[in-house]
């Protein structure tokens, strides 16, 4: 449907200046995740870290990852092979992303923009949420080349505000709309009404918030400069004057309830981009989606942060994949924590994967600076994990023998 321009191979993206400093100390996404632990105000660690019931869910997409083997080939090349990739009919330096997020302005404040411009500095994909702390038109003039919109259901008065979000979104430049399906209902994360959140981020300050704010100078510095957590694309539909925890309160009366496909289908009439559905596990899903017209799939569980009973989202990636053929892109999130678990997901036919907690955790342990050295670490082990396998493009990951002991059969 869409046209894709061909283009020479990518440049390796400018690296952070302060990648060297940086790797000594935090050479993998794990050692930011537990600096993140002992540095990060607490209900920001319990936001960013928690999922469904007892993270079984996120647990269970780790070592569904980790099950994932590779079967290398040697004698092919002993070049470190190029890792840009076509998506859409847009360029892109790497194999990967930055996944929609809510809320994580409550891990840093600001954090949206910071993600934005880290990921159009490295130029890969940065999709905003609709939850987020930053609205359309600000992501797009700093994010213009990279900027993609996640959307979720706003149903009341015919799709009013999710409509009006459509045509903000094309307004702004935006080049790929991402509908998320797996949200049919809310669901409570113990380890946020724990720290005062609500359940629902929910902005509650209590004597023990007040004492974390205070213990993390440089998040509570953050916050003076940038303002308290917001809803800010949601800001913009609620009652002038609105608090924050009014505009969550308006967003809960707004927003509900998973697409239909009769709607899926109206969002696609009213939008002339790619369209993607984010969410899908079964393949007779990505089929409907596909008859619909939809140019791509997100294979995803939510990250294990809605349900902790559902699999692993990269057990039914193989059967989504196989679904689609070659109607539509296959893309992958949930769990994605290394370049080699990027590698996993090409391997079984994704054309990029996605990632969020790693992120989140970069914000927690870094500020500022996370986001880009995320990016760093996973292009540096995208490429040594392609190289090592024997695969000269990311493509041509999906040409090794894998074992995949979990792979789901429909």
């Amino acid at each position: 449907m869409h046209d894709v321009i061909k283009k020479p191979a990518l440049a390796a993206p400018p690296r952070n200046k302060r990648f060297a400093e940086l790797f000594r100390r935090f050479p993998t996404i794990g050692h930011l995740r537990a600096h993140a632990r002992k540095h990060a105000p607490r209900f920001a660690f319990e936001y960013m870290d928690g999922g469904a019931g007892a993270d079984t869910g996120i647990a269970h997409n780790w070592a569904a990852l980790d099950a994932v083997e590779l079967v290398p080939r040697y004698g092919v090349t002993t070049k470190l092979p190029p890792i840009d990739i076509e998506l859409f009919g847009r360029h892109y330096s790497a194999p990967f992303g930055v996944a929609p997020m809510g809320g994580p302005s409550i891990v840093w404040p600001g954090a949206d923009v910071l993600l934005a411009k880290a990921a159009q500095q490295a130029r890969v994909p940065y999709t905003l949420g609709l939850v987020g702390g930053a609205t359309i038109e600000e992501i797009a003039e700093v994010a213009g080349d990279v900027f993609w919109f996640q959307l979720y259901r706003c149903a009341k008065n015919d799709h009013a505000i999710g409509f009006d979000l459509v045509k903000r979104a094309e307004a702004a430049g935006v080049h790929v709309l991402l509908l998320t399906l797996d949200v049919p209902v809310r669901t409570t994360r113990s380890r946020e009404v724990v720290v005062g959140l609500g359940g629902a981020g929910l902005f509650r300050p209590g004597p023990r918030m007040i004492w974390d704010i205070l213990s993390s100078p440089r998040w509570a510095l953050a916050m003076y400069r940038n303002g308290q957590p917001r809803f800010a694309n949601i800001r913009h539909y609620a009652p002038a004057g609105a608090s924050l925890n009014q505009v969550i309160e308006f967003a809960r009366t707004e927003m509900g309830g998973a697409f239909s496909w009769v709607e899926v289908a109206r969002y696609r009439d009213r939008w002339k981009g790619p369209l993607v559905v984010k969410g899908v596990l079964h393949p007779a899903d990505a089929e409907q989606a596909i008859r619909l017209g939809v140019d791509g799939v997100v294979v995803s569980n939510h990250g294990g942060r809605q349900i902790e009973a559902l699999p692993a989202a990269v057990d039914c990636l193989p059967a989504v994949v196989k679904a689609a053929g070659k109607r539509a892109t296959v893309l992958m999130d949930s769990g994605i924590r290394s370049g080699t678990d990027v590698v996993r997901a090409l391997a079984l036919g994704a054309s990029a994967a996605f990632a969020g907690k790693a992120f989140l955790w970069s914000l927690g342990a870094l500020g500022p600076d996370g986001p880009g050295h995320v990016l760093d670490l996973l292009a540096d082990e995208t490429q040594a994990a392609l190289g090592q396998i024997g695969a000269q493009t990311p493509s041509d990951a999906a040409k090794v023998v894998i074992r995949h002991p979990g792979a789901l059969h429909f």
